[in-house]
């Protein structure tokens, strides 16, 4: 767990990082919630087995603004360098913004993985972490300390190093549950998906209908109670205004206006039937595309008997 603070010693990493294929990288910011925050440290992990954070170096860059464009520029422009964010857009801001190349973000990583593969409350790298790869005792306290005081205090330093290794760690299992979640379709074995699928299908039905159910008594109950928050949910009303006019007296208007309101409508099948052969006299683009839809032999057989 490398502490870098001289120029010189930031600079010989950082030239051994230009040879990486990939890196593992955190920030800490000073004065976060100001209108002025400033990066204070650049964390950068190469190897993802490391799990002693040996690997892991902290690179201490508060003020040092040249210091930094170098980084972005060696590192953070290169395109043949895998860099691995969580939250990548909040390092970026402080890292080349959008000139930055071959990004990777955990956060959005797992956004994407379905919830049942990864049934989390929130998406933050601690809670990541936890579920994922088992970290636990995880520390959070001086996630929001004065990362702008010098000299650091140890336990900032730890908190520091300890991010690199978690974003290594959940990075390798979220690339294992993309695997998972999107096999090739090619190999698929659809009787055990049909399996599984028929299987769920009743059981989302049922517990679709319970939830449904238990969801309306629950706000009727609240109504009449006038109870607005329980220990288990909160109940909030809004009203949904809609504006309505006639078309011929929108036409009217934006004729006598003239107003610029041009854009496509869409014509539904019924605007279709009431034009009629007006229809042809119409400049028109039609967007064909097919929908597919997966109905199971169940539903098939009960919407027959009707």
């Amino acid at each position: 767990m490398p502490y870098l603070t001289e120029k010189s010693e930031i600079y010989d990493i950082v030239a051994k990082y230009t040879q990486a294929t990939a890196l593992w990288i955190d920030t800490e910011v000073a004065e976060f919630n100001s209108r002025h925050p400033r990066l204070s440290l650049i964390q950068i992990l190469d190897d993802p087995d490391d799990m002693s954070g040996d690997r892991v170096f902290i690179l201490d860059v508060l003020n040092q603004t040249d210091v930094v464009a170098d980084f972005i520029e060696l590192i953070m422009l290169n395109p043949a360098i895998k860099k691995v964010f969580h939250n990548a857009s909040y390092d970026l801001k402080f890292l080349g913004n959008k000139k930055a190349k071959n990004i990777t973000c955990t956060l959005e990583m797992a956004k994407k993985i379905p919830y049942y593969l990864l049934p989390v409350s929130n998406y933050q790298l601690k809670t990541l972490a936890s579920v994922l790869c088992n970290f636990h005792h995880i520390e959070k306290a001086e996630q929001n300390s004065d990362w702008g005081q010098r000299p650091l205090s140890e336990d900032q330093i730890d908190y520091a190093y300890l991010d690199c290794i978690y974003l290594a760690q959940v990075h390798s299992r979220l690339l294992e549950l993309e695997t998972e979640s999107n096999p090739d379709p090619e190999t698929e074995n659809l009787i055990a998906l049909g399996r599984k699928y028929t299987q769920l299908e009743e059981q989302w039905k049922l517990l679709n209908s319970e939830y449904e159910h238990l969801q309306e008594r629950i706000k009727k109950a609240m109504q009449t109670q006038n109870v607005s928050e329980t220990s288990f949910c909160q109940l909030s009303g809004y009203e949904r205004k809609t504006v309505k006019t006639q078309f011929a007296e929108l036409a009217r208007l934006v004729q006598t206006k003239g107003i610029n309101l041009d854009f496509p409508v869409t014509l539904t099948q019924k605007l279709q039937k009431d034009l009629g052969a007006n229809l042809e006299e119409l400049s028109v683009e039609i967007d064909t595309n097919t929908a597919w839809r997966l109905t199971s032999k169940s539903q098939e057989e009960n919407q027959a008997e009707f």
